[in-house]
């Protein structure tokens, strides 16, 4: 891929020529950036600032390349620079669209009308820049449909960086103590500057776990029920059998808006997200990540009746969304050529080598003499050193072996193998990933198994 600058073609060869060091950039960048990077979840060893980006492989200034399989935290669903959304996105920018800030585009109309068209319970859709802004205003709709406050979320699922979801993800257990049921856990904020007022109303349960929710709604008056389907922040934890449809009928009985954060599921495991795979139809879901293949974009939809409430009649029950960079031109460019390319798409060829990776990894951990198991959907996945798939947050902090899964991932990311290196995080495979990785992957794999 050739760059343009100031009326010269740059190559990535003369680009990688003067490109300083990780080492060097991250140095640099802490003088004016606090810790050197811009989201301090990327804040991990070993630094590496990475520069480009191709199918399924990226590049690092010091000109490694590695097999990606974090692919940005996952909306990498087609592959780095993918050339048909690329090119959707260079023709928008060429025909002159830019941001107006005043009426509507069809660009937003379009993207919109997509997602209705796959997501079965979707009926309109509101488009925001992140699935964080997105869950943020799932919220502010249920309490206005439903005239309370209470929010139920999932011990280990993360559902954005706004105080009424920041918290409680990875948190040890001889913070938030053993595993109870029914019950609600102590709450622990992801960041300091939340205050006591915003958790009052902010409830942990385990995930997994009916009577906690059961008994939460009879303790308290809950808007909303917010979790991830799957939860996908801490590697893959799957719905057990019923799960999810006793949490449907519950939200019916109890007048409680149910919100599925598809943010990671949406858009990777089926056009329609894995609601489309389970059945079980939430009031509002959210989007992100790999609806627009790594451009930004986040979206809110659900039946008309909650969504219109963004312009409700009533002054005093209208939900307020705004945001000046709401459906940029450049975005749903990105967001329109992803679906339309992800609705041909064979998804089988996708989780056939999914299902490779799933099983030939355990073969190799079994071979190795290495307790682990494999918790897999479609093409995303996740190594655990256990002796069983988890059901919860505490099935994890109790059977894993942190400490052998981060210098799994570090000792994979020498060879060339990039998973984000912390322990549970999900790996991702791609349309752009081939045969040659997957064999690649497995036989690096085999040798790193052998230094472990």
């Amino acid at each position: 891929m050739n760059r343009l600058s100031a009326g010269k073609i740059i190559t990535n060869a003369t680009c990688n020529k003067a490109m300083p060091s990780s080492k060097t950039i991250f140095q640099q960048n802490r003088k004016v950036i606090p810790g050197g990077v811009v989201s301090v979840n990327r804040a991990i060893a070993p630094e590496i600032a990475f520069v480009r980006g191709q199918g399924s492989h990226v590049w690092d200034a010091d000109g490694k390349e590695y097999i990606d399989y974090h692919a940005a935290f996952a909306p990498f669903i087609l592959g780095h620079n993918d050339p048909d959304v690329n090119a959707a996105v260079a023709k928008v920018i060429a025909d002159g669209a830019t941001l107006m800030g005043s009426g509507t585009n069809p660009w937003e109309g379009h993207c919109a009308a997509l997602i209705v068209k796959h997501v079965p319970s979707v009926e309109k859709v509101m488009l925001t820049n992140t699935g964080s802004e997105a869950t943020y205003h799932a919220i502010r709709i249920a309490r206005a449909h439903t005239g309370r406050n209470g929010v139920i979320v999932m011990q280990g699922g993360y559902n954005g960086w706004h105080n009424d979801v920041a918290l409680n993800v990875m948190t040890p257990t001889d913070v938030i103590g053993p595993r109870v049921s029914p019950g609600e856990y102590r709450k622990i904020p992801l960041s300091a500057g939340v205050p006591d007022s915003a958790l009052d109303d902010v409830h942990v349960v385990n995930f997994n776990d009916l009577d906690s929710v059961r008994w939460v709604m009879d303790q308290y008056d809950i808007a909303a029920l917010i979790l991830e389907p799957i939860l996908q922040n801490i590697g893959i934890v799957h719905p057990q059998a019923g799960y999810l449809q006793e949490l449907r009928d519950l939200c019916n009985a109890r007048g409680v808006v149910l919100i599925f954060d598809e943010v990671k599921t949406g858009f990777r495991h089926a056009m329609g997200g894995y609601q489309s795979i389970c059945g079980i139809m939430p009031d509002l879901s959210v989007f992100g990540k790999a609806i627009a293949n790594g451009y930004p974009i986040g979206a809110i939809g659900g039946r008309a009746s909650f969504m219109d409430y963004f312009v409700h009649e009533n002054p005093a029950k209208r939900v307020l969304i705004a945001g000046t960079y709401n459906a940029h031109p450049i975005s749903c460019a990105g967001a329109i050529a992803t679906m339309e390319k992800l609705a041909s798409a064979d998804f089988e060829h996708l989780y056939a080598m999914g299902e490779q990776l799933e099983t030939e990894l355990t073969t190799l951990f079994k071979e190795a003499g290495i307790a682990a198991s494999i918790a897999r959907q479609g093409s995303a996945f996740c190594v655990y050193f256990m002796d069983r798939t988890p059901v919860d947050w505490h099935d994890i902090a109790e059977h894993h072996d942190f400490a052998l899964d981060e210098r799994y991932r570090r000792a994979l990311i020498e060879k060339g193998i990039y998973h984000f290196p912390l322990a549970t995080k999900q790996g991702s495979i791609s349309f752009a990933h081939s045969q040659t990785d997957i064999d690649e992957t497995l036989s690096k794999t085999r040798d790193v198994l052998q230094s472990l």
